[in-house]
């Protein structure tokens, strides 16, 4: 068995729509991308049972083909695939220089260029029957999934700028929205709660938490207990919408790329270059605004046209003067 280091052209770490469409770009430019697809492969919509707002789709499509047909379309034009987990990686500060990364914490690779699509992974409460109603009306996406609920009773569960923004969209689909507030006052701007109390159909309950999530296959209704008094009450409701943040799968760039104070990538300007040179990253990695499929494949696109581009410039001999 040889021991010798496979060197690539191009890495792409972790699948999803981001990942899948930076392979189908760097593949048409002939950088012989590797996809690395995580523990998720696919990403996040793998989860997500009906995908109604992505172009192109007029009838919508569940999550899993979606996925499976965007990585059809990335092995098309050559892309390789592998199931594998980078554990380790360890980038070039040099212009040219060769990024070495750890793939299950044993095989060594060398990339010319590597593009980050790891994405984020949502919070959830880790509730048995929040868990197993995952799904089935269970949701970590209001944009994503609120227009299944349309004219029915929902709740969502946060107190941030998110969880407001989110609970204003539902009202306007929903017949009523509960919003539950752990503590006696919400996290969120001032604007945003002036905008959810002047919202008639939104129902704010403080010092209130999930206690069970009712149904057997879709959530059915939803149990609340009162942290302040102990008090336990039920609602009737058909979705409940968990909006207490995510955290994007950047650990591992720690100390190497620069982030946030929450660990999204910081890329350059309008562009998907982080800090390094020939290292990108793209979708929910980098984006803690949107984080929706469509713009998650569109800077998909962006960090492949990055790297072609920067493998050009240096592959370009210095004109003589």
């Amino acid at each position: 068995m040889s021991d010798k280091i496979e060197r690539i052209k191009t890495l792409i770490i972790g699948s999803g729509p981001a990942g899948y469409t930076a392979a189908i770009y760097a593949a048409r430019a002939d950088l012989k991308p590797v996809v690395y697809t995580g523990m998720e492969p696919g990403g996040q919509l793998t989860t997500t049972t009906e995908v109604d707002n992505f172009p192109g789709y007029p009838e919508g499509i569940d999550g899993p083909t979606m996925m499976m047909q965007l990585q059809s379309q990335a092995e098309r034009f050559g892309t390789e695939v592998r199931i594998g987990m980078i554990t380790a990686v360890e980038f070039s500060t040099e212009v040219g220089g060769i990024h070495k990364a750890t793939v299950d914490d044993s095989i060594q690779i060398e990339a010319e260029t590597v593009i980050i699509s790891t994405g984020a992974t949502a919070k959830y409460l880790n509730i048995p029957s929040e868990q197993k109603l995952r799904g089935g009306g269970v949701s970590a996406c209001a944009v994503c999934d609120g227009f299944f609920y349309k004219n029915q009773d929902v709740a969502i569960v946060g107190a941030g700028d998110t969880a407001a923004e989110e609970a204003s969209y539902l009202a306007n689909i929903c017949k009523s929205v509960t919003m539950l507030v752990r503590k006696d006052e919400m996290r969120a701007s001032k604007a945003m709660q002036h905008r959810v109390h002047n919202i008639k159909n939104i129902k704010v309950l403080y010092n209130t938490e999930v206690d069970e999530v009712l149904g057997g296959q879709v959530v059915e209704g939803l149990r609340m207990v009162n942290n302040v008094t102990g008090e336990k009450s039920e609602i009737d409701i058909t979705g409940l919408f968990i909006a207490i943040g995510h955290k994007p799968n950047t650990d591992i760039f720690k100390g190497q790329l620069d982030m946030d104070e929450t660990g999204y990538l910081i890329t350059k300007g309008k562009s998907t270059k982080t800090n390094l040179p020939g290292v990108f990253a793209c979708g929910d990695s980098q984006d803690k605004e949107y984080r929706q499929a469509i713009t998650a494949a569109g800077t998909g696109c962006m960090s492949a046209l990055d790297a072609e581009r920067y493998l050009a410039a240096i592959e370009t001999p210095a004109s003589v003067a």
